[in-house]
């Protein structure tokens, strides 16, 4: 199958924006944002768990087309996490079977499903691609030649309760927008005749810009050579900045006056993930109590795809002792292998309990692509992609890491605990254990509200096994109607 282009028919991008469906969307991204999310033609290669959480938020956002790049057939491992993946589908193609169900979502995208190689030829058809899951290897082909061709790059992956993002928007990626906050509009107090110029606003409100902000200063009474000009500002303190003009030789400030900030465009300089794997920079602290962790989890990772180039692609067993062991030592050999400006570990937190134990609970698992992690990393990298599509607020810069060890029991779990059974919850089970789910799915829940959030609750549950045992139940009440909006945001809507 080259190709399925033609497999699914959808309507031409409108015109003018659907203000019906996007409406709540239009509120954050604006109508400029939408649009050129609307002629955005998005790439995601891997349609596991979290590659089809990500195309489920992208279509739901409203890209021109997405296309699915998965030939892999299903496993009863995907089952935990993918959606649109069944007993049915066991040894088919993840992208042809999920193709047709995700273009349900938005009758205004295109989705397609491909099988080609992954060349230049193939990926000069897209702005932003996605590679989910993907082997180093492959992601530093794809992302050479998206560094040097102006598309945006973005990789992902889920290893049991641990994951990991990494954004490359290009040497020159321009953000029109970097917070999304309405723009600095202050009442001026006075202006002092000096070289620079000192601005103060009165004290009701504070200005709330920073070094580098542009102002523009009108309706001033007094020094009115000064309206309608532009200015670059210096922060002094909450009511005061700096503007780089000299006023001596002009006319007293005396009364009235506004000073109004404009966003400017800001360009953004990002690393190959070819230059960021050796030297990350700042990485993203997700969670301020483990300040030390994503340097770890950094070397980890890679080691990791060490791990799986020397095992033929697969993941480390599922409770193996061995393996983790094994695991740790390739992690101490790249760390050895580190050159002068490289990043590496050092001795004390190498060689800590505390990181071996991370490692052995990143091995024991990470064969495990659980639902939460995907719904969590999903929208993350969701987001990543409509900042890369719309140029609108900051993106990450450039690695980002989590991981959610707090789940998982301080002694790793019996083999006979983890070892995959043939059904559905498999990957739960590597992660959590047999006992553990047999837990959850006595559990009994009562869900208030099945709107956006209510909905994708829901579905996790579900895909969790969340009180699907004889004894378990979910009630759910929710009084309000469906509106048009909520399709861009809800999946069990259509």
């Amino acid at each position: 199958m080259a190709a399925q282009d033609d497999a699914m028919d959808v309507e031409e991008q409108p015109t003018e924006i659907d203000e019906g469906l996007y409406s709540r969307q239009l509120y954050v991204m604006g109508r400029e944002g939408q649009a050129r999310m609307a002629v955005s033609d998005v790439l995601i290669v891997g349609m596991n768990g979290l590659g089809v959480e990500i195309a489920k938020n992208v279509i739901l956002a409203g890209v021109k087309s997405v296309t699915l790049h998965d030939p892999t057939p299903t496993s009863w491992l995907d089952l935990s996490a993918q959606f649109y993946l069944g007993e049915a589908e066991l040894g088919q193609p993840r992208a042809a079977v999920s193709a047709p169900k995700l273009a349900e979502l938005n009758q205004y995208v295109k989705v397609t499903c491909r099988d080609d190689e992954l060349n230049p030829e193939f990926l000069s058809n897209f702005q932003c691609v996605v590679m989910i899951n993907a082997p180093y290897e492959t992601q530093l082909a794809v992302n050479d030649y998206c560094h040097a061709n102006g598309k945006q790059f973005i990789s992902s992956e889920v290893a049991g309760v641990f994951g990991s993002v990494f954004c490359d928007f290009g040497p020159e990626f321009v953000v029109s927008d970097i917070n999304g906050e309405a723009a600095s509009s202050c009442i001026v107090a006075s202006i002092t005749q000096a070289s620079p110029a000192l601005v103060t606003v009165l004290d009701d409100q504070r200005h709330g810009l920073e070094t580098g902000a542009v102002v523009q200063l009108d309706g001033l009474d007094g020094m009115e050579e000064l309206n309608g000009r532009q200015f670059t500002i210096t922060f002094k303190d909450a009511y005061s900045f700096e503007i780089d003009c000299d006023t001596t030789a002009m006319s007293p400030y005396k009364t009235a006056g506004y000073v109004n900030e404009i966003k400017q465009p800001t360009t953004l300089a990002f690393k190959s993930l070819r230059e960021s794997l050796t030297a990350p920079g700042e990485i993203t602290l997700s969670d301020f109590g483990k300040w030390d962790r994503p340097g770890l989890l950094h070397m980890a990772f890679r080691a990791l795809d060490v791990w799986k180039s020397k095992h033929g692609g697969a993941y480390p067993t599922p409770g193996n002792l061995e393996h983790a062991g094994e695991l740790m030592g390739e992690l101490t050999t790249l760390n050895e292998a580190a050159g002068e400006g490289e990043f590496k570990l050092e001795a004390e937190q190498l060689g800590s309990e505390a990181t071996v134990k991370v490692v052995q609970q990143l091995s024991v698992g990470s064969a495990g692509v659980i639902n939460p992690m995907c719904a969590l990393l999903g929208g993350v990298v969701g987001q990543e992609v409509l900042k890369a599509c719309s140029g609108k607020f900051m993106p990450l810069t450039q690695f980002f890491y989590f991981d959610a060890t707090e789940a998982l029991p301080d002694e790793p779990l019996p083999i006979d605990q983890v070892t995959p059974t043939g059904c559905r919850y498999d990957s739960q089970i590597v992660v959590f254990g047999s006992e553990m789910q047999e837990k959850i799915m006595a559990l009994n829940y009562f869900l208030v509200g099945s709107g956006a959030i209510g909905c994708e609750m829901l579905k996790n549950w579900a895909l969790m096994g969340l009180a699907a045992g004889e004894s378990g139940h979910v009630h759910i009440t929710d009084m309000d109607s469906i509106e048009k909006s909520n399709l861009s945001r809800q999946v069990n809507y259509t």
